[in-house]
């Protein structure tokens, strides 16, 4: 790695977090602690306000900003092609979003390389998420964000019809499946639901605190022991 590009990877890895050790930051970028000592102490010396010291941990003082973001040749075609594939299986919603961001990155390359990563011949088709699938999506990806409780009109692979009161964890998707994990208050354990079985969604006003035994971290914990993961 060139060092220009090892210091840009540097001054992103201290402002994604909150505070930055010295060992954490030579394990990402593998380079020895010395390594890391000379270029922070270069990044201070040319105006970048990165604070800290070492043997404590350093972070990126407020305000400061890098510039424009470049986008290599492969990253750019990598890009292109996640988002072919995504809009296909997303929301609407989502499927605008990846599309408004897909023109902002697309925007900012050179036309070579932007008319390069366009003609990309890897496509995603078929018909996607039908509306009600996508709609039922977005209403419980919304919910799991804003911890509001869901109650469902479900009908399972036995063809059996319940009514499931839930707190919406997390969507999984599956490759053409999505589904829903949650903790379900009628069954007071973890269920998982396929999306595209859900016939009614309605979020509720009540919303849900993350209580022990109940996230998503302690289903992926079980999980895990069940498969002897652990």
């Amino acid at each position: 790695m060139r060092r220009a590009d090892r210091l840009f990877k540097l001054v992103q890895l201290i402002r994604g977090r909150r505070l930055s050790t010295a060992a954490f930051l030579a394990e990402r970028l593998e380079v020895s602690l010395r390594t890391i000592y000379r270029d922070v102490a270069d990044l201070q010396h040319q105006g970048v306000p990165i604070e800290g010291e070492a043997g404590v941990g350093y972070r990126l003082g407020a305000g400061f900003e890098l510039p424009p973001l470049m986008f290599t040749q492969a990253e750019a075609d990598a890009l292109v092609i996640a988002a072919r594939v995504a809009q296909t299986w997303l929301d609407d919603g989502l499927a605008r979003e990846m599309e408004s961001a897909l023109c902002k990155i697309l925007s900012v390359l050179p036309t070579p390389a932007r008319v390069a990563a366009e003609a990309q011949a890897l496509f995603s088709l078929g018909s996607g998420l039908d509306r009600r699938t996508q709609d039922t999506l977005k209403a419980l990806r919304h919910a799991a964000h804003s911890q509001h409780l869901v109650e469902l009109d479900y009908l399972d692979l036995k063809e059996q019809q319940s009514v499931r009161r839930v707190r919406p964890l997390a969507c999984f998707y599956w490759g053409k499946v999505w589904t829903l994990s949650a903790w379900c208050e009628t069954r007071d354990d973890f269920r998982t639901f396929r999306i595209d079985r859900v016939h009614r969604c309605d979020v509720l006003p009540q919303t849900f605190r993350h209580e022990p035994g109940k996230t998503l971290a302690d289903l992926t914990r079980r999980v895990q022991c069940e498969r002897g993961l652990d």
